[in-house]
C-alpha cells in the first residue's frame, strides 16, 4: 500500500479542495489560475494523438485476424449507438417529469453571446460527418489531435501491418519499444496531475463562484441525478448481465474518476483508462478499439445533459414541444454529438448548433446556461469515462477477450501486453502481481 500522500486519488482531492477555496476566499487569485489547469490538459492532450495511434496499431497488428477487427468494431459502434440513444431518452423523461425550466425568470438570469458556439457546430451534417472521418493529411489529423480521424488512419496501418506478416515484424517491434516510451510520458504527466486539477478548480470557482450555481441549482440537481441514475441502475445492470461488478470496476477507474472531476475533461483521464482497462483482464485489441472510437460515439453523459438542456430552455422561454418535436430533437442530437465530437467546449456546441438549426427552441436561451456549464461538465465528463470503460468490458466479454489478473497475460506497466499474445490467456497458473509504485512487473506461478 502506497502512503496516502503518494496517492493520486488523495492529491486530486486535496488539490481540488484547495482550489475551490481559493476561488471562494480569493476569486481574482483562482481566476489567475486558468493557465495551470490549461497548460496540465494541454500536456494530456500533446500524448493523446500518439497513444490512440500507437494503442490501436499495436492491437490489430498483434491480433492478425482482420476478420475479429471488423466484428470488434461493429459490436462497438452498435452498442454505443444503443446505449447513447437510451440515455437521451432517459435525458427527456426526467426532464418533462420534473420540469426544472418551469416558472424561471429568464431576465433576471446572467446572458451571454452564444453566437460562436451556434456557429462553430454548423458544419456537422450527417454527410460531412462521414467525410470528416477521413483526414485530408494524415500529419494534419496528428497535428489538430482530431480522435476520429486518428483512429481512421491507425485501423488502416494496423491492419496493413497485419496483413504483410512477418515482414512487419521488425516495424511491430519498434512500435512497441516506442509504446514503452510513450506510456512513461504518461506516467510523469500524472505526477503534475494534483496541480492541474488545482488550478481548473480554482479558476471556475474563482470566475463563476458559488452564485451563479443557485437560479439554476434545479437544472443541475436534476442532471447530477439522472447521471447518477444511468450509472447505477443503467449500466450497472448492463454489467451485472454480463457478469462484471459495476462497484468493483469503479475502484478500479478512481483515481481517473477524481482526475476528470479535478479537471472538467474526460480527455485528461484516456492515456491512463487505456492501461487500466487492459489491466483489468480486457484484450489490448478490444481496449485499443474501443475506448478511443467511445471518445466520439459514446458520449453518455453529454447525450444526458444535451436532452435535458433543450428541453429546460423550452421549458424556461414557456415553449411547448409535442412529443414528435422532442423526438426529432432526441434524433437530430445522436446525430450532431458525434459530429462535434474532440471540439472543445463540444457539449455546448451541439446544444446551440441544434437548437439553431431546428428553431423550434430560441437558441438565445442556451445563453442562460454559459454560467453553471461547466459545473455541470465534471458530471458529463465522469459519465463519458464511466461508460466508455463499460462499453469496453461488454464488448471483450462478448468476443471471449476478458481475462481477469489471475488468468490473464502479463501486463506491463506501460499497458500493454506481450507482443504477439494480446489475445491469447496464459497457462493455468499464470498469476500478474504488479508491485504498487514500480514500473517492475513480477509474474508469479500460483501454488
Amino acid at each position: 500500500m502506497r502512503p496516502l500522500h503518494r496517492n493520486l486519488t488523495v492529491q486530486v482531492l486535496v488539490a481540488i479542495c484547495l482550489g475551490i477555496l481559493l476561488g471562494l476566499g480569493w476569486p481574482e487569485a483562482g481566476r489567475a489560475m486558468r493557465p495551470v489547469g490549461d497548460t496540465f490538459v494541454n500536456l494530456v492532450r500533446m500524448i493523446i494523438a500518439p497513444v490512440i495511434f500507437l494503442t490501436i496499431t499495436l492491437g490489430i497488428a498483434n491480433m492478425r485476424d482482420l476478420k475479429k477487427v471488423g466484428r470488434v468494431g461493429g459490436k462497438a459502434l452498435l452498442y454505443f449507438e444503443i446505449v447513447t440513444t437510451f440515455a437521451l431518452a432517459i435525458g427527456l423523461i426526467v426532464v418533462n417529469v420534473t420540469k426544472p425550466g418551469a416558472g424561471l425568470d429568464v431576465s433576471a438570469l446572467a446572458k451571454g453571446d452564444v453566437t460562436r458556439y451556434a456557429e462553430a457546430g454548423k458544419s456537422f451534417s450527417f454527410v460531412e460527418i462521414l467525410t470528416h472521418v477521413v483526414p485530408a493529411s494524415a500529419v494534419d489529423a496528428f497535428a489538430k489531435g482530431d480522435v476520429l480521424q486518428i483512429v481512421f488512419f491507425a485501423v488502416m496501418f494496423g491492419a496493413a501491418l497485419a496483413s504483410i506478416g512477418e515482414r512487419g515484424a521488425p516495424l511491430l517491434t519498434v512500435l512497441e519499444s516506442l509504446s514503452n516510451v510513450i506510456f512513461k510520458i504518461v506516467a510523469m504527466v500524472m505526477t503534475v496531475a494534483p496541480i492541474g486539477a488545482f488550478g481548473a478548480m480554482a479558476f471556475t470557482i474563482g470566475t463563476f463562484g458559488v452564485n451563479a450555481l443557485l437560479p439554476l441549482g434545479r437544472l443541475m440537481l436534476d442532471v447530477y441525478l439522472t447521471m447518477a441514475l444511468f450509472i447505477f441502475i443503467v449500466l450497472n445492470l448492463i454489467l451485472r448481465y454480463y457478469g462484471f461488478s459495476l462497484w468493483h470496476y469503479l475502484k478500479h477507474i478512481r483515481e481517473e474518476i477524481v482526475l476528470v472531476l479535478g479537471t472538467s475533461s474526460s480527455e485528461a483521464a484516456l492515456p491512463r483508462m487505456l492501461e487500466k482497462m487492459e489491466r483489468y483482464g480486457c484484450a489490448k485489441s478490444v481496449v485499443g478499439l474501443v475506448i478511443p472510437a467511445g471518445y466520439s460515439f459514446n458520449l453518455d453523459g453529454t447525450s444526458i445533459y444535451l436532452s435535458m438542456a433543450a428541453l429546460f430552455v423550452a421549458q424556461a422561454f414557456n415553449v411547448h414541444l409535442s412529443l414528435a418535436q422532442q423526438l426529432s430533437v432526441l434524433g437530430v442530437l445522436m446525430l450532431t454529438s458525434k459530429g462535434a465530437a474532440g471540439v472543445t467546449g463540444s457539449g455546448f456546441i451541439v446544444l446551440a448548433s441544434t437548437l439553431g438549426a431546428m428553431r423550434v427552441v430560441p437558441v438565445e436561451g442556451v445563453a442562460i446556461l454559459l454560467g453553471v456549464d461547466r459545473f455541470m461538465s465534471e458530471a458529463r465528463a465522469i459519465t463519458n469515462l464511466i461508460g466508455n470503460g463499460a462499453a469496453t468490458l461488454v464488448i471483450a466479454r462478448s468476443e471471449n477477450a476478458f481475462f481477469p489478473p489471475s488468468t490473464t497475460t502479463p501486463v506491463a506497466r506501460s499497458g500493454y501486453s506481450v507482443a504477439g499474445l494480446a489475445d491469447q490467456p496464459p497457462e493455468v497458473g499464470a498469476v500478474e502481481s504488479v508491485e504498487s509504485g514500480s514500473d517492475s512487473l513480477k509474474n508469479a506461478t500460483a501454488k
